[in-house]
C-alpha cells in the first residue's frame, strides 16, 4: 500500500531544493552537510510524517550529516541506513527514471515497498503514485550508471 503523505514546512520546502547539491550520491544541504534537510528519516516509517531532527541525535554516514527526532531512531538507521535513507540517494525516482538527478525534498515524499521516496515536484510524486512499478523498474536501471557520475 502507498502512503501517500505531505506535509508542508515552509522552512523545509523549496529553499532546500535550492540550497541542496546535486553533485553527490546522497542529497545533502551545500551549506550544512544535512541530509533531507534535517528531517529525520525513521519518522517517515514510524510517525507516517516528517519530524525535525535534532542534533543532540545525529550521525555521519556517506558524506551526510542524517538527524533523528530521539536516540532509537538514531539506533534504527545505524543499524539499518539502507532501510531508512531514501533510495536513489534522496533524488526524485521520476526524474532517475528519466536518466537525470534532481533533488527530492522531505516535502514531498512517499513510503511504498518499505522504502523512502523524495520528490522534487508534486506532478512527479503523483506519476510515481500511480504507477510505482514502471518508474521503479526504470530508476533502478539507470541509477547504477547516474551514481557514477556523481561524487562520493
Amino acid at each position: 500500500m502507498i502512503a501517500l503523505l505531505t506535509c508542508a514546512f515552509a522552512s523545509s520546502g523549496m529553499e532546500f531544493a535550492a540550497r541542496a547539491a546535486t553533485t553527490e550520491r546522497v542529497v545533502v544541504d551545500r551549506y550544512t552537510g544535512l541530509a533531507i534537510g534535517g528531517f529525520d528519516p525513521v519518522a517517515f516509517f514510524t510517525d507516517a510524517r516528517p519530524v525535525a531532527g535534532e542534533s543532540d541525535y545525529e550521525v555521519s554516514l556517506n558524506g551526510a550529516v542524517w538527524r533523528f527526532s530521539n536516540p532509537d531512531n538514531r539506533a534504527f538507521f545505524i543499524a539499518n541506513p539502507d532501510v531508512y535513507s531514501p533510495r536513489f540517494g534522496g533524488y526524485d525516482p521520476v526524474d532517475v527514471a528519466r536518466g537525470v538527478t534532481f533533488a527530492g525534498t522531505s516535502r514531498l515524499w512517499l513510503v511504498v515497498g518499505q522504502r523512502l521516496y523524495l520528490f522534487g515536484h508534486e506532478d512527479t510524486r503523483a506519476a510515481f503514485a500511480a504507477n510505482p512499478a514502471h518508474y521503479l523498474h526504470e530508476a533502478t536501471r539507470r541509477w547504477a550508471e547516474l551514481k557514477e557520475t556523481l561524487a562520493q
